[in-house]
C-alpha cells in the first residue's frame, strides 16, 4: 500500500502537464505524458505482482531524473543554455513558460506596438511585480519531481527484491516437499502388459 500511495503522489505530473499545456511547451508535455503512463504501469505492476513492469518504471525513473536536471540547467542557463530559446517548443513556436506571465503577484499588461511594420494583432506583453521569477518556479517543479523520483527509485528496487524473494521461496504444488508423511512417494511404478484386443467377427 505504501508503494501505491507513492505512485499516486507521482501523478503530481498531472499538475505540471496542465500548466505546460497552457504554455504550449511541447517537449515537457511529451515528457509528462510518458511519466504519467509509466507511473500507471508501475502501479499496475505492484498490484498485479508484475516485477517486469516495475523494472520498466525504475529505468524510466532514471531517464526522468536526467530530463528534470536538464530542465533545471535550461532555466538557470547552465552550460550555454538559454531560457529565451524555443527549445521547449521544438522550435515550432515562440511560446514560453506559462509562469512567465501568470506567476504569483505578476501584473500582465498588453501593449500594442506603434511600429507600422508590425501586424496589428501582434502585441507586446509587459509583466511586472512578480514575487518569484518564472524560471525559479520551473526549477522548483523539476526539483520536486527529482526528489519524488529518487524516493520512488529506491522504493521500487525494494519492492522488486521482495518479489524476487517470494518467488524463490514459493513452494509449488506437487513439489518435492509437498508429500504427506502418511503417504511417502512411490519410487517404482509397476507396469503391466496390455493384451491386444482381437477383432470381433
Amino acid at each position: 500500500s505504501g508503494c501505491s500511495v507513492y505512485v499516486f503522489l507521482q501523478l503530481a505530473a498531472l499538475e505540471r502537464q496542465i500548466f505546460d499545456f497552457l504554455g504550449f511547451q511541447w517537449a515537457p508535455i511529451l515528457g509528462n505524458f510518458l511519466q504519467i503512463i509509466v507511473v500507471i504501469l508501475g502501479l499496475f505492476g505492484t498490484i498485479q505482482f508484475r516485477p517486469r513492469y516495475i523494472v520498466v518504471y525504475t529505468v524510466w525513473t532514471a531517464l526522468w531524473v536526467t530530463w528534470n536536471v536538464f530542465i533545471i540547467c535550461f532555466y538557470l542557463e547552465v552550460g550555454g543554455l538559454s531560457k529565451e530559446t524555443d527549445l521547449m517548443t521544438f522550435n515550432i513556436s515562440m511560446h514560453r513558460s506559462w509562469w512567465r506571465e501568470h506567476g504569483p503577484g505578476c501584473i500582465r499588461r498588453v501593449v500594442r506596438p506603434s511600429s507600422p511594420g508590425l501586424l496589428e494583432d501582434y502585441s507586446y506583453v509587459s509583466v511586472t511585480g512578480c514575487i518569484i521569477d518564472f524560471q525559479y518556479l520551473e526549477v522548483i517543479h523539476s526539483a520536486i519531481q527529482i526528489l519524488l523520483s529518487l524516493i520512488g527509485f529506491v522504493y521500487a528496487c525494494y519492492v522488486i527484491s521482495i518479489f524476487m524473494e517470494e518467488e524463490d521461496s514459493f513452494d509449488f504444488i506437487g513439489g518435492l516437499d509437498t508429500y504427506s508423511y502418511r503417504q511417502p512417494p512411490q519410487e517404482h511404478v509397476e507396469l503391466k502388459p496390455v493384451k491386444p484386443v482381437g477383432k470381433v467377427l
